[in-house]
């Protein structure tokens, strides 16, 4: 790439005001793992590493993980897939893709739909235990899954893959908090996806040309797959990787998943700034503030042994009761046995159980 085509690539970028923070991508570098650090995938679904989603159909299995890495430079954690079990008769709607899902308002800067819509640059770090071919395919999911795939190579070694798509004038994007663009790393596929001619230029849904040419993952119980670095940016040139503080990272993470853990802790359940207090007395209230403004009012789980205690009395904290949510905050309403006088404060704390969470989900 020539050096006029870098200038004029970060040109574009800071006309959109794109230096500093570049990458739409969101954890690029497989540093935050909030639900998991490894888990045997059966499902599609969101796994180990935040923001990267799994799509799965067919009998093929893996083991999702987050790795530890020190060989390559500027990377300390990747994301593995290792085949355990093979599917090596594959009917025509088979897949498995690795995604991430953007919201509309947060990639408007592609002015996609419009005469001047920009080109995008999609770079990672990849390998395998083998050779392999394998596909990445951006898909408009507001225009009709609108799209466009182009295959790449995995060697045994650290490779740098960079991806250019042109700008597309056509569908435009809408700007709210809402799933507006799909990028999926297609590692599996049946002839549904894989029969036809590869769709390498934007247009109307091809499902055969998804992602025709590529290797199966599931061909062997040897096939390893490792990738890190991702990053989605304007302009015709991949740039270096974004890097920005675990902080920053975790917090764009928690927009849409967020997990307190116990730890044997025995400080109060959902830090920052809960308040907690009795409003009747066979029943308690609890209000907890989300560690971030979240896309959309998250789905609440709680697991393990949280004991909730309150004046006079004391019981288990379950979420059974009516939840309410907002992107700020969550609240519960529910009997915990013996319980104070309504006005009472209480508390929540996770004793005895190290394992002991919980969650907010506003996943696309």
């Amino acid at each position: 790439m020539s050096r006029a085509r870098t200038f004029a690539d970060l040109a574009t970028a800071s006309e959109a005001g794109d230096l500093g923070k570049r990458n739409m991508i969101i954890n690029g570098n497989m540093e935050v793992a909030q639900r998991s650090t490894s888990v045997a995938v059966t499902a599609s679904g969101y796994h180990t590493v935040d923001r990267f989603n799994i799509g799965l159909n067919g009998s093929g299995r893996f083991t999702m993980s987050q790795e530890s890495i020190t060989d390559l430079e500027g990377f300390g954690k990747a994301l593995k897939l290792d085949c355990t079990t093979a599917d090596t008769s594959v009917a025509s709607t088979e897949l498995l893709t690795l995604n991430q899902k953007f919201e509309g308002q947060f990639i408007q800067k592609m002015q996609k739909g419009f005469s001047n819509a920009k080109a995008t640059t999609l770079s990672f770090y990849v390998k395998g235990n083998a050779s392999a071919t394998y596909a990445v395919e951006l898909s408009d999911t507001d225009n009709s899954s609108r799209h466009i795939s182009k295959t790449f190579s995995v060697t045994t070694s650290w490779n740098r893959v960079s991806l250019t798509f042109p700008g597309d004038t056509t569908g435009k994007i809408t700007a709210d908090n809402s799933r507006s663009l799909d990028m999926n790393i297609w590692l599996h596929a049946g002839s549904g996806y894989n029969s036809g001619s590869i769709q390498d230029s934007w247009g109307a849904l091809n499902q055969a040309g998804r992602a025709t040419g590529i290797s199966s993952f599931f061909d062997s119980t040897d096939r390893e797959f490792f990738i890190t670095g991702v990053q989605f940016e304007l302009g015709e040139v991949a740039t270096p990787f974004e890097h920005e503080t675990f902080g920053d990272n975790l917090q764009r993470c928690q927009r849409y998943f967020y997990k307190y853990i116990s730890n044997h802790d025995y400080g109060p359940l959902g830090a920052n700034g809960m308040q907690i207090n009795t409003n009747a007395s066979s029943g308690v209230m609890y209000q907890g503030q989300h560690p971030m403004m979240m896309r959309t009012g998250p789905t609440m789980a709680v697991g393990g042994s949280w004991n909730a205690e309150v004046a006079t009395g004391n019981g288990s904290f379950s979420l059974a009761g009516s939840v309410r949510t907002s992107n700020l905050f969550w609240q519960s309403q529910e009997a915990i046995g013996d319980g104070g006088a309504n006005g009472y404060a209480a508390i929540v704390y996770g004793s005895g159980d190290d394992d002991a969470f919980l969650s907010g989900s506003a996943e696309i």
